[in-house]
Order: C-alpha cells, then structure tokens, then sequence
C-alpha cells in the first residue's frame, strides 16, 4: 500500500475523535478575539499563513542538519536550531487555528501531525540543551532524530494539502468546470433582495451550483462551493462584516465582500471566485472571468 493509501486509512480512523474534539474545544477557546484567529488562518493576506511560518522552522532545522556535517559550522548548527524553535511556536498558532475549523478525515490526520510536530520539537529542544552542556555528540543524535520525526510530519502535512485539499481553494475546482461562455440567471424580477439564491451552470458534464445575490439593480454572482471547504453559500445569509456587504457560509462562517469576492472573516484566507455579470431585457446573465478561460 502506497503512503498516501496509509495516511487515508488512519484518517478514517475514529478512535482518538473525542480527544480531537476537547482539543478542537480547547484551541477555539485560547485562539480569542475572532479577528486573532483570523490573523491566524491568513484572511487578511489572502493566503493561509500556516505554510508560511513553517517554512522557518523546516528550513532552518534542515540547515542545521547540513552545518552539523562540518566541524568548523556547528555553532551555527545551534543558532539554526534555536531559530527553528522560535519560529514553530507561531507556526504551530497558526496550524492549530486553521486545523480547528477542518472537517473529521482532516482533524485527525492533523493530530497526527501536530503530535509529531511536538515530538520533533522537543527532540530539537534536547539537542540545544546537550549542546548548552558541552555534549555536541548527544545534540547531534537529537537534532538528527528531529530532523527525521519533523520530516515524517511534513509528509502527513502534505498529505492533508493535496489530497485532503485543506487550505486549497475549493470554489477554483468548481470554476474549472464551468463553462465559459455566458450563463443566463434567470429574470432580473425574480432574484429576491438581499438573499443569496441559488443558481446553475453548465459544467463539463455536470451542473455547476451557483449563488446569485440582487442588491437593487446590482447583482453580485459567484461559485457556490465556499473556498473554504466548499460549504454551500446559496444556504448562506448576507450580512454586514467589517464595514462590507458580504456573503457568509453557513458552515464555518467564511464571509466575501459582495463586490469583489475577498474575505472579510475566516477561516477561509482565498477569495470567493466571482463572475463577470451583464444585463439583457430584463435578464441577468454571468460568466467566468478571462484568468479562467481556456488558452
């Protein structure tokens, strides 16, 4: 059985949900106000921040691994290694923010990979503690050991990335199945004020949902999977965040400015993908954006 064959398995496994959950209860309840967590998922850059500060400890703890092979650099091994540990405390914030607002297969993938993360940590902590002593051979054995349980996690970390799509924009998965020619919506007077309305498209063989809001004469339309992790936003509601008219997902409470699609509230950091609207006698008609259009 392949790795990724593995890794699905044991995130099909419900044994540990309980603990999830208190965790889950305990992260949710530390990681206050809203608009810290937010910090957090990366709402306010447009790009979940968790693989960002990760890369500090990852690239600092496997220079260390290099500086290490040579006598003469292993004093900068150390101040790689001290570096790593600061770095992951933020990075785990993070981790721990955007793996609270996850479905079940991915939270306990996530446990699994924070519990390594733990491990590796406090291996590279012992290692700065033997090296403070004068043992540089002790030090080594440890960070090595770290370096190896930090790698086994990023796998797991991977895993959940690209096979588990956590963190990836699940409203582009739906607009690359769309067609992208002009998509009638239906009689302007039908639209409801200020309630997302649900609408279809064509697709590459199968419908595309999408979600259609009327502001008077504006209309605002967009994919109906929520970039986060695709909940429904034609069930969603419309509401004022933040000083914007948004559309919010009714199962994490993702919030997108009705006028262009960024988010006002996470846990999603992606923009909901929008569509070019147009109006003909009286209907409303929309269509993907040219950054969507076959080449």
């Amino acid at each position: 059985m392949s790795l990724f064959g593995v890794l699905d398995r044991l995130s099909e496994v419900p044994s540990f949900d309980k603990q999830l959950e208190a965790a889950r209860t305990a992260v949710n309840k530390v990681l206050r106000p809203k608009a810290f967590k937010d910090v957090l998922h990366g709402t306010w850059l447009g790009h979940p921040l968790h693989p960002i500060l990760a890369m500090v400890p990852v690239g600092t703890w496997l220079s260390a691994g290099l500086l290490d092979l040579v006598p003469a650099t292993r004093p900068a091994a150390t101040a790689m290694i001290g570096a790593g540990v600061a770095g992951s405390v933020p990075a785990a914030l993070a981790g721990a923010a955007d793996w609270s607002e996850q479905d079940d297969a991915v939270r306990r993938l996530g446990g699994l990979h924070a519990v390594s993360n733990v491990a590796a940590l406090g291996l590279y902590v012992g290692s700065l503690v033997a090296r403070g002593k004068g043992n540089g051979t002790l030090g080594r054995v440890l960070s090595y050991s770290g370096l190896l349980v930090a790698s086994g996690s990023a796998a797991v970390g991977g895993h959940m990335s690209y096979a588990q799509s956590s963190g990836a924009n699940h409203a582009v998965v739906e607009a690359r199945q769309l067609t992208t020619d002009w998509i009638d919506l239906g009689p302007l007077d039908d639209l409801p004020e200020g309630r997302p309305t649900r609408r279809t498209g064509e697709g590459q063989g199968t419908p595309v949902a999408l979600v259609v809001v009327r502001r008077g004469l504006t209309v605002d339309a967009f994919i109906d999977a929520c970039a986060h992790v695709g909940g429904p936003l034609s069930d969603g509601t419309v509401e004022n965040v933040r000083g914007s008219d948004c559309l919010v997902c009714p199962w994490h409470g993702s919030a997108f400015s009705l006028d262009n699609g960024e988010p006002r509230r996470g846990p999603t950091a992606s923009a909901q993908e929008k569509l070019e609207v147009k109006f003909e006698a009286g209907r409303v008609f929309g269509r993907l954006p040219n950054r969507h259009t076959p080449k």
